[in-house]
């Protein structure tokens, strides 16, 4: 037997309706918001995320699943294969999306969106991939949904992108979750809180780890985000972003906690919040539940001023979220949120013998036409088999379709709950649709 990668799940069809459920309460929500849908290829060249995510982020070091064609393997086995490994990916190798943000703001440079003028709105649903450690809530192969704001400076961006994903968690049925923001500086202020917290790291860093060491000089607040123990006991104490704030930060961070006031959201200002990828700046804020253990982070964002600027386009703000699916329903889960679960199947249409499987087949698809969800026999059983099996599916509605119904040209309607009958000739479907859709 073949089974599945590590780290990848099947989403059967028991499940799948709770998947649709949360997508299509996120469509909803964004419409409301006034945003529109964009969707981005499953992979991008490898320079993509490593000029946007970040070269001292974890995804970039540890996690992305690149993407060489057959041809290439051959030619990158020789000696020094893993310089020209790393040649190859930076100049035209292709990375698994593991993330959203990224491709989005490539496909709004390359496609000359900013020329339109004014603000952009996006949301998105898709596939992503990371080569990390499968846990709960966490996996290599996982879905992901976000919102991007393009062109806009003002704190009330932020403070609308931060409700929008807390009326969503809110409607999917989750009180336990409290939002926490952070405000991490702009290319301004953002050198001199860094000389100051290398001044703080430096001589701790023989028991920082390698990654650490590495991240000191590039990016020194990414330390702060390390998820080594040892490395969080090192770090307690360090100077906070908030205490080195320009004016121009200051006021918007009050800015965006003045919008949340007024919304009646409640926050926590947390200096720990940095986020895990470098091209943030000013807001960052994170949703966070304690009841799916370690992986506490439902939702995290903020704005990133620099980013559609460092991926080719002009200097463009932006402001947006990225939340996991696997996460969320991970989550709902352990707070016995439930999904309602739709109606499988309205009707069962038991078909008795050779003679009734074309009509009954006829029957099914002029119902179908009519918006009615039908199954049929397809397996010869017996009548008292198919009643077995329409009881197990629990459909609502049964017709026994045999030789005496066609000889009739009548259709036996039976109500499975009410346990009631009722009798329409086999032309009479509008009626018969209708009686099946509005029960």
């Amino acid at each position: 037997m073949i089974s599945k990668p590590r780290g990848t799940n099947d989403i059967l069809p028991s499940e799948v309706y709770k998947w649709h459920y949360i997508e299509n309460e996120f469509r909803k929500i964004c419409a409301e918001f006034g945003y529109e849908e964009i969707r981005t290829p499953a992979f991008e060249y490898t320079k993509l995320f490593k000029r946007g995510v970040g070269e001292t982020t974890d995804i970039v070091q540890k996690e992305m699943f690149n993407v060489i064609p057959n041809v290439k393997i051959r030619e990158l086995s020789d000696e020094g294969a893993t310089a020209s490994f790393n040649k190859y990916l930076d100049k035209e190798g292709m990375t698994l999306k593991p993330e959203g943000t990224a491709p989005v703001v490539r496909s709004y440079v390359e496609n000359k969106l900013h020329g339109q003028g004014g603000m952009h709105k996006f949301y998105y649903v898709t596939p992503c991939f990371r080569h990390e450690r499968p846990q709960a809530g966490r996996m290599r192969a996982f879905h992901q949904f976000g919102i991007e704001v393009f062109g806009s400076n003002s704190a009330i961006s932020d403070a609308e992108v931060i409700s929008l994903a807390d009326t969503f968690i809110r409607r999917m049925g989750l009180e336990n979750v409290e939002l926490r923001i952070n405000s991490i500086g702009c290319p301004e202020c953002r050198p001199v809180y860094d000389s100051a917290l290398r001044a703080f790291l430096e001589p701790k860093l023989p028991a920082l780890c390698e990654t650490c060491n590495d991240r000191f000089n590039k990016n020194p607040m990414r330390i702060l985000d390390c998820k080594n123990p040892e490395c969080q006991a090192e770090v307690q104490g360090a100077p906070v972003m908030l205490d080195y704030l320009c004016d121009s930060c200051k006021t918007h961070f009050d800015g965006v906690k003045q919008m949340l006031s007024a919304m009646k959201i409640e926050f926590i200002v947390d200096t720990g919040i940095v986020r895990g990828l470098d091209y943030y700046t000013k807001t960052a804020f994170e949703f966070i539940s304690r009841d799916i253990g370690s992986q506490a982070t439902v939702c995290g964002g903020g704005r990133y001023d620099g980013l559609i600027h460092d991926i080719g386009g002009p200097e463009t703000p932006g402001v947006g979220f990225g939340m996991g699916m696997e996460r969320l329903l991970l989550t709902m889960e352990q707070t016995n949120v439930e999904i309602p679960k739709p109606s499988y199947i309205d009707l069962f249409i038991i078909n008795l013998g050779e003679s009734a499987k074309a009509p009954g087949l006829a029957l099914a698809q002029s119902l179908r036409n009519k918006g009615v969800k039908v199954e049929l026999d397809h397996l010869d059983r017996s009548m008292k088999a198919q009643f077995k099996y329409a009881n197990k599916i629990d459909v609502p509605f049964v017709i026994i379709l045999g030789d005496d119904e066609l000889k009739d040209n009548l259709i036996t309607l039976k109500d499975m709950k009410e346990g009631t009958q009722a009798q329409y000739q086999l032309e009479e479907i509008d009626r018969l649709a209708a009686e099946i859709l509005n029960k």
